[in-house]
């Protein structure tokens, strides 16, 4: 046990350097050469942390790594429960049913593709495929993060499906804009596209909310619509982690159960953590449709106590992130050789192209 008498002290030594750290990644994300890129506190704690595995770690004390490894896991779940004060059901509502069907779709079929690819093309590991899809369906690191306790995966794992979507989704951050300038712009492209459709596409098919946010913001002269959307259906697409996470913990009972022959019995595996983050986002909901009634002043202070809560939980996620790159050696990745680019490569055109005939069909649909 981590709090148990023997372990106490160094498990309260260990949360309290995870947390520094992670209090240093957050105050370099806020510079404003790292902030201009999009690059959240979470990739910066993951970077700081790895750093410190393979160079430092043998120089801290052993006791510590009880609470590297609780704020890697415990922390790390409470955390994405607190995640659903970011959403509301109103905002998925906004953008009614084609985002919602692109948002699906997208999430569905990436998540498939990039599990297919990576243990049966690319032949990696279950674990590392399933940790790399997720990260590019759903919503980059947090995805990944929410992902790592349903399958109880190894640190490096998590650490390689991280980067992937740093990679890519750092690359799609710059490319969409130059996309929407050149072939996508209404006026000039021959893939035409109006804003408010292109703010569905960014928002379906783009890894980090952070980065989502940047493409239009990248656009110049994007009108507001686009940038509103883009984050809505953004949105919607974290929302979906909680009934993936379902999801995938049945289906990974199931071949539990089937690998260990008729007479085993079914252990099921449902992330409670992720339906307490649906609860969470339904309170939220909630407190927002009070607000809009409630008197000015009590309005502008539970928005200003959301807004900290928020603050307060991208910090515990940059902890949690800290905390996974610290256990990272560089030793594990052997083996692996380009297996992880290829795959989340392949997905990221995926999402390019796929996403883009996506959200098209479903404008027109819908």
């Amino acid at each position: 046990m981590a709090f148990s008498k023997e372990k106490r002290g160094g498990t309260i030594n260990g949360i309290i350097f995870v947390a520094l750290v992670a209090a240093a990644a957050t105050y370099i994300a806020e510079l404003a050469p790292i902030a201009k890129l999009g690059i959240s506190p979470l990739v910066v704690g993951i970077v700081i942390g790895i750093f410190y595995a393979n160079t430092l770690h043998n120089h801290f004390p052993a006791a510590w790594e009880s609470g590297i490894v609780f704020s890697g896991k415990k922390i790390l779940r409470f955390a994405i429960v607190f995640y659903g004060f970011r959403i509301t059901f109103q905002q998925i509502g906004e953008v009614g049913m084609q985002g919602f069907m692109v948002s699906l779709l997208v999430l569905s079929s990436t998540m498939l593709i990039g599990i297919w690819l990576g243990t049966k093309i690319f032949k990696m590991d279950s674990d590392t495929s399933i940790l790399t899809a997720a990260g590019a369906s759903v919503c980059g690191a947090a995805a990944v993060l929410a992902t790592e306790p349903v399958l109880k995966a190894e640190e490096h794992k998590t650490a390689i499906a991280v980067s992937m979507v740093v990679l890519f989704g750092t690359i799609s951050m710059f490319l969409y804009p130059v996309l929407y300038s050149t072939i996508i712009e209404p006026a000039t492209g021959f893939l035409h596209m109006d804003p408010k459709t292109f703010g569905i596409y960014v928002g379906g098919t783009i890894h980090e909310v952070a980065q989502v946010v940047a493409v239009p913001a990248s656009v110049p002269g994007a009108p507001e619509d686009m940038a509103n959307t883009a984050v809505i259906v953004k949105m919607t697409r974290v929302i979906m982690i909680a009934p993936m996470l379902i999801v995938l913990g049945l289906i990974l009972s199931y071949m539990a159960r089937k690998s260990g022959g008729e007479g085993s019995k079914l252990k099921l595996v449902i992330p409670w953590f992720a339906v307490y983050f649906v609860g969470m986002a339904g309170v939220n909901s909630l407190i927002h449709n009070y607000t809009l009634t409630a008197p000015t002043e009590m309005a502008e202070m539970i928005r200003y106590w959301i807004t900290n809560i928020n603050i307060v939980d991208t910090f515990l996620l940059t902890m949690a992130m800290t905390a996974l790159g610290m256990g990272t050696r560089f030793a594990k990745f052997k083996g692996l050789g380009l297996a992880p680019i290829y795959t989340a490569g392949s997905m990221f055109v995926w999402l390019v192209v796929g996403g883009f005939v996506i959200t098209q069909m479903v404008v027109a649909v819908f």
